[in-house]
């Protein structure tokens, strides 16, 4: 055994382990090879950084820490090969790598009997990083083995961490796309970018923001901010930017560049449609280079998020006056006012959301109910516009309205336009079955349909018609409550009559025209 080897490690209490130390695995039957380590490895720094070396005498006790979660980071393991049997060392090699899947760790075989396990054999069958004979281990060679073993270690451990930051953008993103509005969006951000960051949120200062192509240069628009545990989705116009973090994003904005600083991280992306993008991120302490670069990927995300989230929303918008603009065509045509459809739309949403459905589902009926009627393009005016009631073929002329929306808005992929043309051929069914065209009764009967069918009849039965006028609200009521089980599913009416408030609501806030 060489001279460097021949002094003891004074065997005094050891000082409290530091979050900075590097947890070293020393796996040996001899006291003596673990005294010599550790004082020849007591004064070893790596990245800042110094050693925790803890001792294990045999390959079953190494196991067990290993095994142990508090004990399981471990940055480097330096095995002897013969212990408790002669191949103790090689079948904890194996047992790391095979059976507690641990890739990360840096293994070390270092053998007094090397006839035991033959170098080229061991490298080549063994997934092992070094392999050294006692002997030739001088305090200098075992030095530089523990900066190349740390150094394996960082390096995968820095892999690791981007590979895990990455996965976290690809779940942050997989949330921003099913956002449909701008407050779930906000509320996105703020709460991966502290996963993103691996910290917690209060402990982060998270701004989002805006500024649309060719806006004037205080036009940036806050789409998320959080100041420590004060989280705002939405400023409104007496509230702004704290004047530092301000300053910051203006800054970002000239130099039309992301800004990476120690404290802070602006991230500046523009989008095909040129709307520049900002996400600034500071914490109480440095930001490391893994995480600026994390970051720099999550604020191209959230732009293009963003950017994709308001389309969404314009194309929504676009569809929803779409179906108001045709049904607002039919009305007119009736000689009867715009604001039947609106209504009609408001009704069935809130009894959508009142019955159960998704915010999607209720969102979809909202949007497909004012088409309704639209079959009443095909009725002829002297039949469509009569003052007084129908006789019995005016009626089944009439009762055609409903086939004629279904032919029409049928033959589409549109989701919104196939439940317009479930809408509009079943609003006219009965949950007692006497209803038109297909006599359908109870659940053989669209949900939208009888949604829209109650709806229709409520708003109709308080308006003023070419035949008819306006009832009074209790009249109205009574009659909804008579169709109970009969021309209505039971369940909306009781929905309907018992939060009439908020119907009468949406009625007060879209009145006819005078």
């Amino acid at each position: 055994m060489n001279d460097d080897f021949l002094f003891a490690e004074d065997d005094g209490e050891e000082a409290p382990i530091a979050e900075s130390k590097w947890k070293i695995l020393i796996v040996d039957d001899e006291p003596e090879v673990h005294n010599i380590t550790k004082l020849v490895l007591s004064d070893f720094e790596f990245d800042e950084g110094s050693l925790e070396l803890v001792s294990a005498f045999s390959a079953g006790e190494a196991k067990s820490m290993l095994e142990n979660g508090k004990d399981a980071d471990f940055a480097v393991a330096i095995v002897d090969v013969v212990m408790e049997t002669s191949h103790a060392g090689l079948e904890f090699v194996q047992w790391v790598r095979e059976e507690i899947n641990n890739h990360k760790i840096r293994l070390i075989l270092r053998t007094g009997q090397p006839g035991e396990a033959p170098e080229e054999n061991v490298i080549r069958d063994y997934d092992i990083n070094d392999y050294k004979n006692k002997t030739e281990l001088t305090a200098l060679r075992l030095k530089t083995l523990f900066y190349s073993a740390l150094r394996g270690y960082r390096d995968i451990l820095t892999i690791e961490r981007h590979r895990q930051g990455l996965e976290k953008i690809i779940a942050a993103s997989s949330e921003f796309i099913e956002c449909d509005s701008l407050t779930q969006f906000a509320s996105a951000i703020l709460k991966q970018v502290a996963l993103v960051l691996g910290i917690e949120s209060k402990s982060i200062i998270c701004c989002a923001a805006a500024k649309e192509n060719g806006g004037a240069s205080s036009a940036v628009n806050i789409l998320a901010m959080n100041q420590g545990a004060c989280e705002k989705h939405q400023l409104s116009e007496s509230e702004q930017l704290p004047s530092l973090v301000n300053d910051r994003l203006e800054q970002a904005l000239q130099r039309k560049r992301s800004i990476y600083a120690e404290d802070y991280f602006i991230g500046y992306f523009t989008t095909k449609r040129g709307t520049e993008n900002l996400l600034y991120v500071a914490q109480d302490q440095n930001l490391a280079p893994m995480q600026h670069n994390l970051l720099e990927f999550f604020a191209n995300n959230i732009a293009v998020a963003h950017e994709n989230l308001k389309l969404r929303e314009v194309i929504k918008e676009s569809q929803k006056e779409l179906s108001y603009v045709i049904g607002e065509a039919v009305e007119m045509r009736s000689k009867e006012t715009g604001s039947h459809v609106k209504r009609v739309a408001h009704f069935s949403y809130l009894l959508a959301c009142k019955y159960g459905l998704s915010e999607y589902e209720a969102e979809m009926i909202k949007l497909a109910s004012p088409l309704h009627d639209v079959g009443k393009v095909g009725i002829p005016d002297n039949v469509l516009n009569k003052p007084g009631k129908h006789d019995a073929d005016e009626w089944k002329v009439m009762q055609t309205h409903a086939r004629i929306g279904f032919d029409m808005l049928r033959r589409t992929d549109n989701p919104i336009l196939q439940l317009g043309a479930t809408i509009a051929h079943q609003h006219h069914e009965k949950w007692n079955g006497k209803g038109y065209p297909g006599n359908l009764k109870k659940e053989e009967i669209h949900i939208a349909g009888r949604i829209t069918a109650l709806a229709d009849v409520f708003d109709a039965l308080g308006s003023k018609r070419c035949y008819k006028e306006a009832w009074p609200s209790e009249e109205i009521l009574n009659l909804i409550s008579q169709e109970r089980g009969e021309h209505f599913d039971p369940e909306l009416v009781d929905i309907l009559l018992n939060n009439i408030e908020e119907f009468s609501a949406i009625r007060a806030a879209y009145p006819d025209p005078s």
